[in-house]
């Protein structure tokens, strides 16, 4: 595997796929056709040198992602809007009385607090409240965090088992698998077509569900180092230690996405055997998809020449062939047409 740079998200019957400061998101529309609309994004580790420092740039990825993920979210679900014809109600009104145009904006800046505040409530606090019902019988401050943090596993995966019997929610995990499907198609030196992606892995290191087993994993080491006596400090802890904890965790898959050592690919195993829970196996129409968002950021052509020779060789004999086949089916054709070459002609 090669590192290509290209990284992407599933949406709502769609797919993102960003190259450095581009991104393009393609969407299968309800006629069948692809749509795509390609723009950019500068991110904050590029506009703020500080941002970009080691440990502290994981955060800051992790805010990039988020905006960029509400933009290209509202962007698929236009297409799918129902009751556009239906009048707004006093709500809908107050919000275009109150912000005006940027009603949009705010709402989504709405969404994404709300959606941060709900995960550290859901992810970081209950699992501590829920363990510190054992600690009357458990004195061991090791032992806590390792329940607590086995218990937060737990929520996440009741989490994602419970979401992905919805049917949007579904097809969505479809769409994440062909996302990757695509990435580890170019990465390990195939040309993009649907034949070669389909035959490719649904499961890559640098996925985001993979950040959050790691960031999980590593809150544990985290909570057994730093020990508080009241369950007001500790819950503080939690909140306050999850830019340091999320810091760490994006390092860690940093390298995990550019290495093929034995020892990462170790550590990052969790990671992938969790992703069987938020990818699964596309259909052609979704690979489609996968590959127009690919295309319209990424020349998959020249980096396969750049770093896979071997390719292009293939792809000439490839050629050749092809050649060869059609020129012994045009003469099969003339042979069975009875078709008189010119110069051959009988006097």
């Amino acid at each position: 595997m090669k590192y290509s740079g290209i990284g992407g998200q599933a949406v709502i019957e769609g797919i993102m796929m960003k190259n450095k400061q581009e991104y393009a998101t393609a969407v299968r529309r309800p006629d069948g056709e692809i749509e795509v609309k390609k723009d950019c994004y500068v991110s904050m580790t590029e506009k703020i040198p500080l941002c970009a420092l080691p440990f502290v740039r994981g955060i800051f990825s992790f805010i990039d992602s988020m905006v960029l993920g509400m933009r290209t979210l509202s962007f698929s679900a236009s297409f799918f809007e129902d009751d556009e014809d239906s009048e707004p109600g006093r709500f809908e009104l107050w919000l275009d009385k109150v912000f005006g145009e940027k009603v949009e904006k705010a709402l989504m800046a709405f969404v994404m607090v709300f959606s941060v505040i709900m995960a550290i409530g859901i992810f970081m606090v209950l699992p501590l409240l829920i363990a510190n019902v054992f600690r009357k019988f458990i004195s061991s401050a090791t032992v806590m965090a390792i329940l607590e943090g086995c218990i937060r596993i737990a929520i996440f995966v009741t989490y994602i088992k419970l979401i992905s019997r919805m049917e949007d929610i579904r097809r969505t995990f479809m769409y994440h698998g062909a996302e990757h499907k695509c990435i580890n198609c170019i990465e390990h030196g195939m040309t993009l077509n649907v034949e070669h992606v389909r035959q490719s892995s649904k499961q890559h290191k640098r996925c985001g569900t993979s950040f959050l087993i790691i960031v999980m994993v590593i809150s544990i080491l985290f909570f057994m180092a730093i020990r508080v006596d009241t369950i007001w400090l500790r819950m503080l802890s939690r909140v306050i230690l999850i830019p340091v904890i999320a810091g760490v965790s994006y390092e860690f898959l940093r390298l995990a996405g550019r290495s093929d050592s034995k020892i990462v690919n170790l550590l990052s195993k969790p990671g992938m055997w969790m992703q069987n829970l938020t990818t699964s196996e596309p259909d052609d129409s979704m690979i489609e998809v996968a590959i127009a968002a690919v295309e319209a950021v990424f020349d998959w052509k020249t980096y396969l020449r750049e770093n896979f020779p071997e390719t292009k060789v293939l792809e000439e004999r490839s050629e050749q062939v092809a050649e060869i086949v059609e020129t012994e089916g045009n003469k099969t054709k003339d042979q069975k047409s009875g078709a008189i070459k010119p110069g051959s002609e009988k006097l």
